[in-house]
């Protein structure tokens, strides 16, 4: 008889930021008395699920006074928050059914003996019945979260539900796979994280990835607005390394794309964009701290973004800048793999624009085209998958 050691491993990820920025892409929120479901892509399955849910930059404990994980209905057109019959259990912390995640915590619930493969719709029921104050979130997730009043965690589905564009308090799901199943983490900004996609389809960058690979999986930890050397949107990707790859168990490779809200964030207030110079030394800092983790090192040339929609984002310094440090991207020996997005998915007559059938319609952001064509240049060999 042969059997299979297993181990826990990151399943999927979430990236959050604090409610309380003063840049603000999504309006924030919070909840009382209410249920909230929310429908979690896996990017990988297991035996068993285990979750993790942040409250790191609530000011208020967070109260969760029920909560359960089922794996999702197929998708109709009144099913998105329909349950699949008989797969649904109570999600426990410490043996019990309710739990009070301290301010600036994290907590992990109980092991879920729930077998879930790639691509299942994990949906996670929170009864949250005192005034959560704004919640810890992730502001473009290109995925609804649902609401709705009262305690209705075990109902089927949620009838008459507010749809909110953003996902909450959710930091993680853990799967347990067979030892050995490497992960790779996409660890960047709205082009990993989705911005541009269609919501609720599952169109994202790290997504078309995982179609591609045979073995292990990429999890997203993108943030839509994330920079790679200051500080809002999220912290910048130097400060969360390591709460955002370090930490994701089973972490074999790390995908960077940083880089355009360094140059396109400071002209929305007047300021200059970051340098090549500052630039290229954040990206040699983040690939050491990786490679020192024992992690492989994937960087991305940052993709094309001129003519967008967003003033002041788009500036012929900008594109200089971006030019000058997608060649050192190219042509450095920093990174252990290089994979040139930018040539992917430009317009090859005018190079500093997203291609435009790949253009999510602000020419910043690419469409479920662009992403995938996008995923299409990644060499799975890089990924060891």
């Amino acid at each position: 008889m042969v059997t299979t050691t297993t181990a826990w491993v990151a399943g999927f990820r979430s990236a959050v930021l604090s409610p309380y920025e003063t840049i603000q892409l999504k309006q924030p929120r919070g909840f009382r008395d209410q249920t909230l479901r929310q429908i979690l892509h896996l990017d990988g399955g297991g035996e068993a699920v285990r979750l993790q849910l942040s409250n790191e930059y609530g000011k208020e404990p967070l109260v969760i006074a029920a909560a359960r994980v089922a794996v999702g209905a197929e998708r109709g057109d009144a099913a998105e928050t329909a349950l699949l019959p008989g797969a649904d259990r109570p999600l426990l912390f410490g043996g019990a059914d309710e739990v009070t995640v301290p301010v600036g915590e994290v907590v992990q619930s109980d092991p879920v003996e729930l077998a879930v493969s790639a691509g299942t719709d994990l949906v996670l029921s929170l009864y949250l019945p005192e005034d959560t104050g704004l919640a810890t979130y992730a502001h473009t997730a290109s995925q609804n979260a649902y609401a709705v009043s009262g305690n209705h965690v075990s109902a089927a589905v949620l009838d008459g539900a507010e749809e909110v564009d953003s996902r909450f308090y959710v930091t993680g799901v853990d799967v347990l796979a067979p030892e050995g199943t490497a992960i790779a983490v996409a660890f960047g900004d709205s082009w990993f994280e989705g911005t541009g996609t269609s919501t609720g389809t599952n169109q994202r960058f790290p997504n078309h990835l995982n179609r591609r690979i045979d073995r292990g999986w990429v999890v997203n930890q993108g943030i839509g607005g994330n920079r790679l050397l200051t500080d809002e949107v999220g912290l910048h990707g130097l400060a969360r390394f390591d709460r955002d790859v370090l930490t994701v168990p089973g972490a074999t490779h790390v995908l960077f794309h940083f880089g355009l809200n360094d140059l396109g964030l400071p002209g929305m207030t007047g300021e200059p964009p970051a340098t090549s110079e500052d630039l290229i030394a954040g990206y040699t800092a983040l690939a050491a701290k990786a490679r020192s983790a024992g992690l492989t090192t994937i960087g991305t040339t940052m993709g094309p973004y001129a003519g967008t929609i967003y003033p002041g984002v788009d500036s012929p310094e900008g594109r200089a800048i971006r030019r000058e440090v997608n060649d050192w991207i190219r042509t450095s020996t920093v990174f252990d793999a290089v994979v040139d997005v930018a040539a992917a998915v430009q317009d090859p007559d005018a190079p500093d624009f997203i291609r435009p059938d790949l253009d999510s319609g602000d020419h910043l952001h690419l469409n479920d085209e662009g992403t995938r064509t996008m995923a299409d240049a990644v060499d799975l060999t890089y990924l060891g998958l």
